[in-house]
């Protein structure tokens, strides 16, 4: 699949075990991409994963929790986390973030 629409592609639950982040996918082979959405006061739980992952804010806020730190990100601002590093995201108005994870042993958001 080398060309999408986001706009086309069924929108899912990519972490249901710990995220309420819905959305689209694309995945390749060592990068997936997902443009995904939180309502107000929803996010994901403190986890780690061996993917390193970007998340970009588009829209809304964020709080994000890495590494004892705290931090609200609004639109253009985001966060690397390293693999294996403990995270947590929650929602302060609804939001839409761009979120990049590389690909571990055949997955990326979907672990």
């Amino acid at each position: 699949m080398p060309f999408f629409n986001l706009d086309r592609l069924q929108g899912e639950y990519v972490t249901p075990k710990y995220s309420k982040a819905f959305g689209p996918l694309v995945t390749g082979q060592q990068i997936e991409v997902g443009r995904l959405r939180f309502g107000a006061g929803e996010g994901a739980v403190p986890h780690a994963h061996p993917q390193e992952q970007v998340m970009l804010v588009v829209t809304g806020r964020l709080r994000v929790t890495m590494d004892g730190q705290t931090r609200d990100l609004g639109p253009g601002e985001g966060f690397l986390a390293p693999s294996n590093v403990l995270h947590q995201v929650t929602a302060l108005e609804a939001a839409e973030v761009l979120s990049c994870k590389n690909v571990v042993e055949g997955h990326g958001h979907k672990i």
